[in-house]
Parts: structure tokens; sequence; C-alpha cells
């Protein structure tokens, strides 16, 4: 009995494979998500209600059309997947791809996660320290960031278990490709067209589940510690 409801070793490098994808999803949108949170909580980007619509957008949109979208963009024959195949980069239909349409898709709930870290951050502990001749990156590097920090990671936390589910956009730009792009999502997919493939199904969900669950504990521990800080 504890075989048929422990996952093969198939079974655990797709699990494997799903997680090396969220982990790569999270590092491509972090930087880029944790520079437009700060720029809207510090009302320091131009246009800010078009940024926000902008950001936002891959929560609405159906995920299939935002991976059409990148393929659009990526695709081997459009100019900017060219670009990056002459220098080679390929994203369309690579695990790469599937981390960028993961990321995409991820990067409004760390957007969002960060941006309310920032606007937490006394804006008079920035201004102590622009006084004491700390430079804007020195002030970011130093104060900013550092106070901010649980409820950025919160936001990371919470971007790689929506990383993990991500399908439309995946299979759009990545493709299902056994070992490289075939995701838990699109595994569980693949094996529902078959028969006799449930026991194989409810592994791959409750170990998809379980690691969504965690993730999900992990983030809202680091948001309620960050907002204990900023209370005391």
């Amino acid at each position: 009995m504890w075989t048929s409801i422990w996952p093969s070793a198939e079974e655990w490098a797709v699990v494997g494979l799903s997680a090396r994808i969220a982990l790569a999803a999270t590092a491509i949108a972090f930087v880029p998500a944790v520079a437009i949170a700060w720029g809207l909580a510090r009302r320091r980007l131009p246009l800010g209600f078009l940024w926000l619509v902008a950001v936002n957008a891959p929560l609405v949109a159906p995920p299939v059309v935002t991976g059409y979208a990148l393929l659009v963009v990526f695709a081997p024959d459009a100019p900017v997947g060219r670009a990056l195949g002459a220098i080679g980069i390929d994203v369309a239909f690579t695990g790469l791809g599937a981390a960028v349409a993961a990321a995409v898709v991820a990067f409004p709930l760390l957007v969002r996660a960060a941006q309310v870290a920032f606007e937490a951050v006394d804006p008079g502990l920035e201004q102590a320290a622009r006084t004491l001749g700390s430079g804007p990156w020195r002030v970011f590097r130093t104060v900013t960031l550092p106070l901010a920090a649980r409820g950025v990671a919160a936001g990371a936390v919470l971007a790689f278990a929506r990383s993990l589910g991500e399908f439309g956009a995946t299979i759009m730009l990545a493709g299902s490709i056994p070992g490289r792009t075939r995701t838990v999502p699109l595994e569980v997919f693949a094996l529902s067209q078959r028969t006799g493939t449930d026991a194989s199904i409810a592994r791959l969900i409750g170990c998809s589940l379980a690691i969504a669950l965690v993730s999900l504990a992990v983030s809202e521990w680091l948001a309620r510690r960050a907002r204990q800080a900023v209370g005391a």
C-alpha cells in the first residue's frame, strides 16, 4: 500500500522539474518586480496608473492569451526571439520559456506584496538617512529594503507557489516536452488523456498541493512578521 501512494522516480522527476522552473521564474521576476514595487510605493514612476494596469494585466488576462503573447514575442522568427537566438538564448519551447511564462503570470503577486511592504516603511527613516549623506541607492540598500525584507520575501514565496501551478501560459510558450517543460500541471493533463493513470495523477496532485500549501503557509508567516515589525 505504501508503494502505491509514494511517487515513483519518474513522478519525483516531474515534481523536481516543476520546483526548479518555479524557482527560476521567481528569480527572473524578483529584481524587476521589486524595482517597480518601490517605484509605485514611492510615486517615482511616471503615469503610475498605467504601470499598475500593465503589471496586473496577467492577473485578469486568460493565461493562454498571456502565453500566446509571449510566444509572439519570443518565437524564433520574431525580432526579439531572433535577437536572443543570435546570442545563443532560446526561449520558446525550452525550460527557460517555461520559467519566463510562469514569471510573467506570477509577477503581479510579487509586485503587490513588495509594494505593500515598501509602503509600510516610514519615509522619515529614509529622509533621515539622506540627511546623513547617504545616496538613494545606499538608502534603499541599507534602510528601505531591510525594513521591507519580510514582506518582499512573502511575495517571492507567493510567486513561487503561483509558478508551480502555471499551465496555460507555459503550454503556449514552452509546450509540453517530457523532461524539459512538462511540469506537474502539464503532466497531470497528459496523464488524464490516458486510462489507468488515476493513481499517478493523485500522487502528482498530492505533491503539488503539499508544496503549494507549505509555500502559502511560509508566505503568510512572513507577511505576519512583517506587519508585526511595522506595528512594533
